[in-house]
C-alpha cells in the first residue's frame, strides 16, 4: 500500500503552547518506594478481583489481581514485599475501587515464574498480550488484547502508531521514541505479522524532528522493512492531533462515522509506548509494572521524565523530583487540556498516567466566565463538528433529547472549545454533565422497560394459569 507523504487535512483544533520543557530529559529510574498502592481497575472494562491475601509475600511482576471478564486486564505487583492492606480507594474520576497495598522489602526480587511468552497462533499471541496486563498507555486504558482481537469480517489494512503527543508539557512518548526505538519496531512488526496487517504508519508531530529522523533511519536499515511496510508520517503540530479519530483522518483520509470504531474503517490504533512495551515484553516476559511519567509545572523543583513503579504515590514521585518549589495550587494527572485534577498527592500512579503537573498560584488562576458572546469560535475548533455552545445551553435546561440530537456523546472532551472561548465558558464541564444526564436517563428508561416487561410476563403467566 502507498504511504502519504504529507498528512491529510483535518478539521478544527487549536495551537496550544507546546511547553515541552523536558523533551531533552532522558527518563531516570525511580527507586522503589517504601509502599505502593495498586488499584485493581486501571482500564476500561470490568475491575479485577484480588488473588492475593493480607500478609502474602509477593514478587516483582507477580499477578495480584484478575477478572474472568473479556474486557479487562490483569494487575501485577511492581515491587517485592508483603501485602499489608486490601481496601477501597477513590480514583480521580470519582470511582471507588479495590486496591492492594504492598510494603516493599527493598530487594525487588523478580517472580521466578516470569519468562518470555511463546505462541504459535494469533490466539496464543492475544493470550500473551492479555497476560502482560497491557492497556492503552496513551490515556484511554482500553485492554490491548481486546483491541487487537479483530472480529471476523473486519478488513484491517493499517496499523497506526500514535506518537503525536500533542498535549502541552508531556514528553513521555517523545522519550519513548528516542530511548526504546528498537522495541517499538519489534512490537510493530510482530503485530503486523500476527494480525496480517498490510502496513503501519508511525504518526509523529513535526515538533519532534530528532525522533522522526531516528525512526526513519532505523526503518531504512531494517531488513524486516525491505518491502516498506512501515513508514513515519510527520504530522502537523496542532492539538488534538493525537486524538484517535483525528489521527486516522490525518494519516489515511478516512473518517470514522459516528458510533463506529477504527476497525470499521480498516484501522487499528496503538499508542507508541504500548507497542514499545509489547516489544520488550515478548523478549523478557516482564508484565506492565512501570510507567514513564513527565513531572513538570511551576511548583516542581526538578521537572524531568521518570520511570515509576505503578502504585507509587504522587507525593513520593514529587519528592524524587526534589519536592515542591512552592505550594501547589493545582495538580493534574495528565496534561492541562485533558488531564484530571488531583484532589490529593497521596493518589497512586496507574498504568495510563503519563504526566503529573503541579502549578503555583499564578499559573492556577482561572478567569471568571462571562456571558456567551455568540462568536462561534467554539464551533470553528471542534474536531468532531459539534456545537459546544448549544450543548452547554441544553445541559443547563436538562434537555436530554436535544443533547442526543446534537450528538453530545461524540464529544471526546479535548477542551478545544473551552481553550478558544473568549468568554472562558466551562464548556467541557457542561458537556460532561450533559453526558451524565443522558446515561442517567438511559439507565432509568432501561429499568422502566425491564419492570414493564416483568409485569407483562407475570400477567401473561397468571392469564395462562386461569
Amino acid at each position: 500500500m502507498e504511504f502519504p507523504s504529507n498528512p491529510f487535512r483535518t478539521f478544527g483544533g487549536v495551537r496550544a503552547p507546546h511547553r515541552k520543557n523536558t523533551a531533552k530529559s532522558p527518563a531516570v529510574m525511580m527507586p522503589p518506594p517504601e509502599q505502593v498502592i495498586i488499584p485493581l481497575c486501571q482500564h476500561i472494562g470490568a475491575p479485577c478481583n484480588p488473588i492475593v491475601k493480607l500478609k502474602d509475600p509477593v514478587f516483582v511482576g507477580q499477578k495480584i489481581a484478575d477478572s474472568p471478564a473479556f474486557v479487562s486486564a490483569p494487575i501485577h505487583s511492581s515491587v517485592s514485599g508483603t501485602v499489608t492492606a486490601i481496601s477501597e480507594i477513590t480514583l480521580v474520576n470519582g470511582q471507588s475501587v479495590k486496591a492492594v497495598t504492598i510494603t516493599s522489602d527493598g530487594t525487588m526480587t523478580t517472580d521466578p515464574n516470569i519468562q518470555p511468552p511463546s505462541f504459535e497462533s494469533r490466539e496464543g499471541f492475544l493470550k500473551a498480550v492479555r497476560e502482560s496486563g497491557l492497556v492503552g498507555l496513551g490515556g484511554a486504558g482500553f485492554p490491548t488484547h481486546v483491541k487487537l482481537n479483530i472480529p471476523p469480517g473486519k478488513n484491517v489494512d493499517t496499523l497506526l502508531i500514535n506518537a503525536a503527543e500533542c498535549e502541552p508539557y508531556i514528553t513521555t512518548d517523545h522519550r519513548e521514541l528516542l530511548e526504546n526505538s528498537e522495541a517499538i519496531l519489534d512490537g510493530i512488526f510482530v503485530v503486523l505479522e500476527q494480525l496480517s496487517i498490510a502496513r503501519a504508519i508511525i504518526g509523529i508531530e513535526s515538533n519532534k524532528p530528532d525522533a522522526i529522523k531516528l525512526l526513519r533511519d532505523m526503518l531504512a536499515k531494517d531488513p524486516r522493512n525491505s518491502d516498506r511496510k512501515v513508514a513515519v508520517l510527520a504530522l502537523r503540530a496542532r492539538y488534538p492531533q493525537g486524538a484517535e479519530k483525528v489521527l486516522i483522518q490525518a494519516a489515511t483520509q478516512r473518517i470514522v462515522p459516528e458510533g463506529k470504531l477504527p476497525l470499521d474503517v480498516g484501522c487499528v490504533v496503538m499508542n507508541v509506548t504500548s507497542v514499545g512495551f509489547l516489544g520488550n515484553f515478548l523478549k523478557t516476559g516482564m508484565p506492565l509494572i512501570t510507567k514513564r511519567v513527565t513531572v513538570d509545572g511551576s511548583a516542581v523543583n526538578t521537572p524531568q521524565n521518570v520511570i515509576v513503579p505503578i502504585g507509587t504515590k504522587v507525593c513520593d514521585l514529587i519528592s524524587f523530583c526534589g519536592g515542591y518549589k512552592t505550594e501547589p495550587k493545582k495538580m493534574t494527572l495528565g496534561g492541562p487540556m485533558m488531564g484530571s485534577a488531583l484532589f490529593s498527592d497521596e493518589h497512586p500512579i496507574i498504568k495510563q498516567n503519563n504526566a503529573v503537573l503541579a502549578f503555583n498560584e499564578k499559573d492556577s488562576r482561572i478567569s471568571k466566565p462571562t456571558a456567551c458572546i455568540h462568536c462561534g469560535f467554539c464551533l470553528e475548533v471542534c474536531p468532531m463538528h459539534l456545537m459546544p455552545v448549544m450543548l452547554e445551553k441544553y445541559t443547563e435546561v436538562n434537555n436530554v433529547d436535544e443533547l442526543k440530537n446534537l450528538s453530545i456523546m461524540t464529544c471526546m472532551e479535548c477542551g478545544c472549545c473551552s481553550f478558544n472561548c473568549p468568554a472562558t465558558r466551562p464548556l467541557v464541564h457542561s458537556i460532561r454533565l450533559g453526558k451524565a444526564m443522558i446515561r442517567k436517563a438511559d439507565a432509568a428508561a432501561k429499568a422502566k422497560a425491564e419492570e414493564e416487561a416483568k409485569k407483562a410476563a407475570e400477567a401473561q403467566a397468571e392469564k395462562s394459569a386461569d
